[in-house]
């Protein structure tokens, strides 16, 4: 028998990072192949968007992006068994026809979640669950290191032309919904096809949301020098990409969080803080920024076109950064986020942090 040690909480995700060129991007076409595009569309559940830019631009996006409120997100909450959502017209019109996303509350490592995404429907499990319900699927969670509590996860093509009533797979999931799968969860729900008439939701009570955008303006920051040192792309200095990359990503996050440790004033004493602004002293400089934000269920297109958007609405040699978070999985808090730098003066080019968690 081998010992393995539990996952450290810090150990948990990787971040990946990506320079390249972007080319032309049309809001009216936006490219679903290539980074940073695949990157945003390949996050599963959105629940924090940030934008974060210079101040002095910030009218550009307020007029072109932020000013429509129709053009915000919208998703609802609503209660329903699982099983609900495999009947009648909201199964045909939702998930065979339409396309929804929805994702249930619970955390996938201790509790029963089910989440349903371009018709799949994906179901964690404890393994006294898994075993009544009687469903095939497979164990979740690195191998050597699931714990003394195993868990499961199946997963359904609800697309596939076998998932119909009659069917001995199909029936066999109704029949799990009906017996064990039957206590009834708080689900979040977006639709990305046209509203069905009449609504099969609506005879469920949901309660709206709208992701309006929360404008923080006049962030007096210490804002250091975005550009990557010269030569470090060329000569493919690995040491000085990775150290100049940790310290932007550093404080981009620090932005987002609004930090009082990048504050022009910022007077902590160093024994409780030990940050410093990335930078030589004369090339930190202070300015006034805006970060604009965006909460709730989103889908991965909407934050794909907020991008291309956001491209079109700037001008080409200026900077901003845009961040899209995940909901968090487990009992730690890991989440999936990617977060892009167009860097100043530099038209088309692009980094990108990409942060995955283990499942």
């Amino acid at each position: 028998m081998f010992s393995f040690k539990t996952p450290s909480v810090y150990q948990s995700s990787k971040c990946f990072l990506t320079y390249g060129a972007m080319g032309h991007s049309d809001p009216k076409q936006v490219p679903n192949k290539g980074k940073p595009w695949s990157a945003l569309l390949a996050q599963d559940f959105v629940h924090k968007v940030d934008l974060i830019l210079p101040e002095e631009l910030a009218h550009l996006v307020r007029d072109k992006i932020i000013g429509d409120s129709n053009e915000a997100p919208v998703f609802y909450k609503v209660i329903m068994a699982l099983g609900q959502v495999l009947e009648g017209d909201f199964f045909t019109e939702y998930i065979k026809i339409g396309n929804i996303m929805m994702l249930s509350e619970g955390r996938v490592d201790s509790e029963s979640v089910f989440s349903l995404k371009e018709g799949v429907l994906t179901m964690y499990l404890d393994k006294e669950t898994y075993e009544r319900a009687g469903l095939v699927g497979k164990p979740y969670g690195v191998k050597g290191k699931r714990g003394l509590k195993p868990r499961w996860v199946v997963q359904f093509d609800l697309r596939s032309p076998s998932m119909l009533h009659g069917k001995k797979g199909f029936d066999r999931l109704a029949y799990a919904c009906k017996n064990v799968l039957n206590r009834p969860v708080t689900w979040l729900f977006h639709n990305l096809s046209t509203i069905p008439t009449p609504d099969p939701l609506a005879r469920h009570y949901p309660t709206k949301y709208t992701s309006l955008p929360a404008v923080s303006e006049g962030l007096l920051t210490k804002i250091p020098s975005l550009e990557p040192p010269a030569g470090i792309i060329e000569s493919e200095n690995r040491l000085d990409l990775d150290e100049y990359a940790t310290e932007i990503y550093e404080w981009l996050s620090l932005v987002r969080l609004e930090s009082p440790r990048l504050n022009v004033d910022d007077s902590i004493d160093p024994y409780l803080s030990g940050y410093i602004t990335p930078g030589d002293a004369e090339e930190v400089q202070n300015g006034k920024l805006c970060r604009i934000s965006w909460q709730g269920f989103i889908p991965p297109k909407w934050t794909r076109q907020t991008l291309a958007n956001v491209i079109h609405a700037l001008p080409s040699k200026s900077w901003f950064s845009l961040s899209a978070t995940t909901f968090a999985r487990g009992i730690v808090g890991d989440s999936a986020d990617c977060t892009i730098l167009r860097p100043p003066k530099s038209p088309g080019e692009y980094f990108l942090w990409d942060v995955r968690r283990h499942d």
